[in-house]
């Protein structure tokens, strides 16, 4: 890719960028959100088209004007977000769009082809499993499974650890290296700098939609890598200084609740919680994690147990209460239960406040004045980078938007009793990374209790204080410091 330019309304996505690489190599594309990635590959993938410059596969030069195109010159994405058919077979799910024989399908026979290349890629899947009963890594290798189907030589793959296991992690490193051996090529799109520099032979980083530096791994770090992606030094966040931990602020015993069909999806769950402490709950998604985090911000009532705060029960309790009880949530998908995309951002930042003083006035009346500063305020304390205070939440970054959810969990500078923290920084680039994960440390020396669930372990290694692995509902005790692997090992059901 030579000269790659891109322009939306407002925005220089891609700035003259140049991409080489080469049969055989897995190359990785790092740098921050909005640094241009994904719009650089999906002009790649002919899903956008560029305002100037040149593509050429194979030493040959190509306009791609479609992903069609795309997939004829041998060009396969697996996306961040699986396009999968839950109740359909892997098989079926692989050869969909492309099947052989016209629309009499011969079952066995593509299962049959399709087993063959999963054992050619070391992909571990069974051919006649329908997708829903597959876990996450299962899942992946299904997407992967898809793309080599359409004999795809370059395959373009968009952060696809995002929410693996360390094990599924590795399981995907292994099908990756037996790729490249037979000698296709691999653009692996990621934020984690480790896995980068474990499984990359070389490296391209952009930033702010232009080219910064292609590099070796043998000829840098990680330290190196995130100073090229933000332009600055970049220091992990951790604790300079040992916990302060006060008294037991959530007590949870024996919470039984229920999904949609009545089966259990947490089962007699137990934890404590004190003042002060940072409790990681690491775990694959689906295990419980986002029905704890209902019935703890009153969203979903119990089937049973007790849920206490500070010494009283909220189970069952309603939004509003448990805000009224001192209970904060970053959830983990913002754009669906954290912030109101059409509001302004003033509007967003007094949510959950937004119904007593100062805010709220006589009647229905809102304080426009003490909202506006108040807004400023927060705007400039937590550098949310926006035009004004009355820009729709919309138009700002990722980044940006989940400053803003932060700034609203500090509120009016009132510490939170509970803050209940569920995958912060998914999605998030380096820097803002750091951002979030320091404002948590904050709060815990502030004497707020912080539950951190997340499925990223080196999130929860980094800043908990302790660490419990959440698997089919249950939670799990850790010792000491627990590693990467053992920690793998609990969360896919396994004994550390």
């Amino acid at each position: 890719m030579r000269r790659i330019t891109k322009e939306f309304p407002g925005v220089r996505a891609n700035d003259g960028i140049d991409l080489s690489v080469t049969s055989g190599e897995i190359h990785g594309l790092l740098g921050e959100n909005g640094a241009g990635k994904s719009v650089l590959m999906s002009i790649l993938y002919g899903m956008h088209q560029p305002d100037s410059g040149e593509i050429e596969v194979g030493g040959s030069p190509v306009r791609i004007r479609n992903p069609a195109v795309a997939i004829r010159l041998g060009i396969g994405m697996v996306h961040q977000h699986f396009m999968l058919i839950p109740n359909m077979t892997v098989a079926e799910n692989v050869v969909l769009g492309f099947e052989p024989g016209g629309p009499l399908l011969r079952r066995q026979e593509i299962e049959q082809r399709v087993a063959q290349m999963a054992a050619e890629a070391r992909l571990q899947v069974s051919p006649g499993t329908p997708v829903e009963q597959l876990s996450v890594g299962a899942r992946q290798r299904v997407e992967i499974l898809k793309v080599l189907y359409r004999r795809a030589q370059i395959l373009i793959l968009d952060e696809p650890t995002a929410v693996l296991t360390p094990q599924e992690t590795e399981e995907l490193f292994v099908t990756m290296r037996a790729l490249r051996a037979q000698g296709k090529t691999i653009i692996f799109i990621a934020h984690k700098l480790k896995e980068v520099m474990a499984i990359c032979d070389r490296m391209t980083v952009l930033r702010k939609g232009r080219l910064v530096g292609t590099v070796e791994v043998g000829n840098t770090s990680e330290a190196e890598l995130a100073e090229m992606m933000v332009g600055a030094k970049v220091v992990p966040a951790s604790r300079t200084e040992a916990a302060k931990i006060g008294e037991v602020v959530l007590r949870v015993t024996d919470l039984t609740v229920e999904g949609a069909r009545g089966e259990r999806v947490i089962d007699g769950l137990k934890l404590e919680l004190r003042a002060g402490e940072v409790l990681g709950i690491a775990g694959v998604e689906g295990n419980g994690q986002a029905e704890l985090v209902e019935v703890l911000t009153g969203l979903r009532r119990p089937r049973g147990g007790q849920v206490l705060l500070n010494g009283t029960d909220i189970a069952g309790t309603s939004p509003r209460a448990a805000l009224d009880h001192g209970i904060r949530c970053i959830p983990e998908d913002r754009h669906k239960l954290a912030i109101i995309p059409d509001f302004s951002v003033q509007e967003n930042l007094i949510l959950g406040d937004h119904y007593r003083p100062p805010f709220k006035g006589p009647g229905s009346w809102l304080r426009e004045r003490v909202i506006r500063e108040f807004a400023d305020r927060q705007i400039l304390e937590f550098q949310i980078q926006t035009p004004s205070r009355e820009t729709p939440v919309r138009s700002l970054s990722g980044g940006n938007q989940q400053r803003m959810v932060v700034a609203r969990v500090y509120g009016q500078g009132r510490v939170p009793a509970l803050v209940v923290a569920a995958q912060p920084t998914r999605g998030l680039d380096v820097q803002a990374i750091r951002y979030v994960q320091d404002k948590l440390l904050q709060l815990s020396d502030r004497g707020a209790a912080v539950l951190l669930i997340s499925a990223d372990l080196d999130e929860v290694i980094a800043i908990s204080d302790r660490i419990l692995v959440i698997y089919q509902g249950r939670l799990s005790e850790t010792s000491g410091s627990p590693s990467r692997h053992e920690l793998g090992l609990l969360m896919t059901g396994g004994r550390a």
